[in-house]
């Protein structure tokens, strides 16, 4: 008899609100499936997102970030970081080569014992359709997870993502306001630039290589490879190594390496 799949389920609940509507749910019996580990925190928008791409390289198969709804945060605008958050991550999830439906952002409230327990159902039953999260076991898709992991650590797309409401919804000093067309973009593209960088930093790491040779490990074309490799040369983050034949090879620096 083949043994039916469960899905591990990782949840970063709010305190003031999903984590209560969870406690509501317990304490009225409502049942809902128990494959759910919840960790508690203060706010949503507090929750890192390289802590979701941690779980998935992990083995995680989902995970899900409860938070208030818009308007009723605690700490007044932590649930629109938190959305902002996951869109990048999601983003991120999918130039990585991963299902962005393995994390899912809800919002209950800590009066809604029953639609927490409704949601946790369907993201199981959704997980349960996407199958097992073979990350972990496949190496070419953990190593674009971890470029992704480190590309959201980088100041700079934190600073974007951080900032979208105030630069789409307020005029900058000359009376200009970006659209949320062209602010996402730009987000894509900063998204490209880091998530490119960092795939290549993670080839680099096993030893000097051409332009070519970078492509072909990443499934870039060399073209955008080599406008890569010019920014991190910039950035001072890898150096021409040596030339092979006609092809020059670029490492670490030895700062970065180390």
């Amino acid at each position: 008899m083949v043994k039916k799949f469960e899905p591990k389920i990782l949840g970063f609940l709010c305190n003031w609100c999903a984590y209560a509507g969870a406690d509501l749910a317990g304490v009225s019996r409502i049942q809902y499936p128990p494959n759910i580990r919840a960790i508690r925190v203060m706010c949503s928008g507090r929750i890192d997102p390289e802590f979701v791409l941690q779980a998935l390289a992990a083995g995680i198969d989902g995970v899900m970030i409860g938070g208030c709804h818009p308007g009723d945060c605690h700490y007044l605008e932590g649930n629109y970081q938190a959305e902002k958050n996951v869109k990048a991550v999601k983003k991120l999830l999918e130039r990585a080569g991963a299902d962005s439906k393995r994390l899912r952002l809800e919002w209950v409230s800590a009066g809604e014992g029953a639609r927490f327990a409704e949601v946790i159902a369907d993201f199981i039953d959704e997980i349960r359709e996407l199958g097992p999260n073979t990350i972990p076991r496949d190496e070419k898709k953990l190593l674009s997870l971890n470029a992704a992991r480190e590309a959201l650590g980088d100041y700079r797309l934190r600073e974007l993502v951080a900032h979208e409401r105030e630069v789409t919804e307020e005029e900058n000093v000359y009376g200009e306001k970006i659209t949320q067309e062209r602010f996402d973009e730009v987000l894509d593209e900063a998204i490209d630039l880091e998530f490119i960088g960092k795939m290549v930093s993670e080839v680099l790491k096993e030893g000097p290589c051409s332009v070519k040779q970078i492509g072909a490990k990443i499934g870039v074309p060399p073209q955008k490879i080599l406008q890569t490799v010019v920014e991190l040369r910039q950035r001072g983050l890898i150096e021409m190594d040596s030339i092979k034949g006609t092809s020059p090879l670029y490492a670490l620096t030895e700062e970065v390496d180390k």
